[in-house]
């Protein structure tokens, strides 16, 4: 078999979950298929049963366009490219919807069986319009028609059927449940600190990790309203970088700068961190905050615990299925405005209930540390990608029976 993806990241040029399930994704399959990468960038490479090569996005006929809208219709630019070179693949799998009008256009224009993974789902992030403008609303329209026209959706976790169902006409028997994994060989906990000298961060003493991009959806600014009522003696380490648009990146500068002249013990690490700088920031935290507001798994969370560290987390979407409320940390409620904005109808109490969570955990060493050791045994157990890959494969294998039975007919 040869599987064809279509991506908008691909290691090493990496900023979400997506791109790391892609590239872990591609090392288990191409054990036993061949592969081959298409995704937004420069550079082309074989390995193996590798085939990577990068197709052009911010250049061509839009680049030159101020409006923002002119993101998404790079990004269709770039899947045209996708398509202009020849399909000789079994199948077309895509991830998010930057590269799903690939997929659709490899469906109609090769007849290539379509498969797309659901990382997140672009009704349920409202702030993506202060990023794309009118572009939002394409965006929009790419994701519907991708899955709906999709020969099997595949969800990260249960709770990202539930939101397909709800905004999509998919057929459930066309969703298929396959949580991201982790490769607890390389994620694990470590003793250096590097890291930690590098970024100023005290090696004596416990302190509170946040990891992410800074964008609505990780919910970096409940955190922050939340560190001052945060044990002040324990500092909080912010390693924030990527933020979605220069609005979203001013807030949370001004609302460092607030707690810098308040509280103190607020560290900042501006740049994205290498993985082993990663796990060292990991390994030596107390804890580890998730305060998502929309979060269909929480990959994150993931590489905390395979580093024994206990999760603060916001109980949404996939992360409930995760981390488990008093054995590998805690799960803070959080109620929407409504189904359409994730955002909390009460921020305040949000902020609140985070650091509480969070004290009652920095109270208790033994505790800490139990759960520390549950939760690695946790992600040994259940999360992976060798798992993830043999039952994506056998979607593969019913889709192509599918096409052919079509075919037949």
């Amino acid at each position: 078999m040869k599987i064809l993806y279509m991506t908008r990241e691909y290691p090493p040029h990496v900023y979400g979950g997506a791109g790391v399930h892609l590239g872990y994704l591609t090392r288990e399959m191409q054990r036993s298929a061949l592969v081959e990468v298409r995704y937004f960038g420069s550079e082309k490479k074989e390995a193996g049963n590798v085939t990577v090569e990068g197709y052009p996005f911010e250049s061509g006929i839009f680049a030159e366009n101020p409006i923002k809208a002119k993101t998404a219709l790079m990004a269709l630019q770039t899947c045209m490219h996708f398509v202009a070179t020849p399909i000789d693949a079994d199948v077309v799998h895509c991830h998010t919807w930057y590269a799903a009008w690939g997929g659709v256009l490899a469906k109609i224009c090769y007849g290539k069986p379509l498969v797309v993974t659901v990382h997140s789902l672009e009704p349920l992030r409202p702030w993506k319009r202060d990023q794309l403008g009118r572009g939002y609303d394409l965006s929009l329209w790419v994701e519907k028609t991708s899955l709906e026209m999709a020969d099997a959706v595949i969800a990260v976790s249960e709770a990202g059927v539930d939101d397909i169902l709800h905004y999509f006409d998919v057929p459930k028997e066309k969703i298929h449940v396959v949580h991201n994994g982790i490769d607890v060989s390389e994620y694990r906990p470590v003793d250096s600190t590097d890291a930690l000298e590098r970024y100023r961060i005290p090696t004596d003493r416990p302190y509170v990790l946040f990891l992410g991009r800074i964008t609505r959806q990780k919910g970096i600014t409940h955190l922050l309203d939340a560190v001052p009522q945060i044990d002040s003696n324990v500092p909080v380490v912010f390693c924030a970088a990527a933020p979605d648009t220069p609005e979203i990146a001013r807030e949370v500068e001004d609302a460092f700068n607030r707690l810098h002249e308040t509280r103190g013990n607020v560290i900042q690490i501006r740049e994205t961190v290498t993985k082993q700088e990663a796990m060292e920031l990991y390994s030596h935290a107390a804890v580890f905050c998730c305060p998502s507001i929309y979060e269909p798994f929480g990959l994150i969370n993931l590489e905390a615990m395979a580093c024994e560290t206990p999760v603060v987390a916001s109980a949404v979407g996939g992360i409930k299925e995760i981390v488990v409320p008093g054995e590998t940390g805690e799960l803070v409620p959080v109620t929407p405005i409504s189904d359409e904005d994730p955002e909390p109808k009460n921020p305040d109490q949000f902020a609140k209930d985070l650091a509480q969570a969070i004290n009652k955990l920095l109270a208790d060493d033994e505790r800490r540390a139990t759960m520390g050791k549950k939760g690695r045994r946790r992600v040994e157990d259940r999360f992976s990608w060798q798992q993830a890959a043999l039952k994506t494969m056998e979607i593969y294998r019913a889709v192509c029976r599918g096409a052919g039975a079509q075919g037949r007919k």
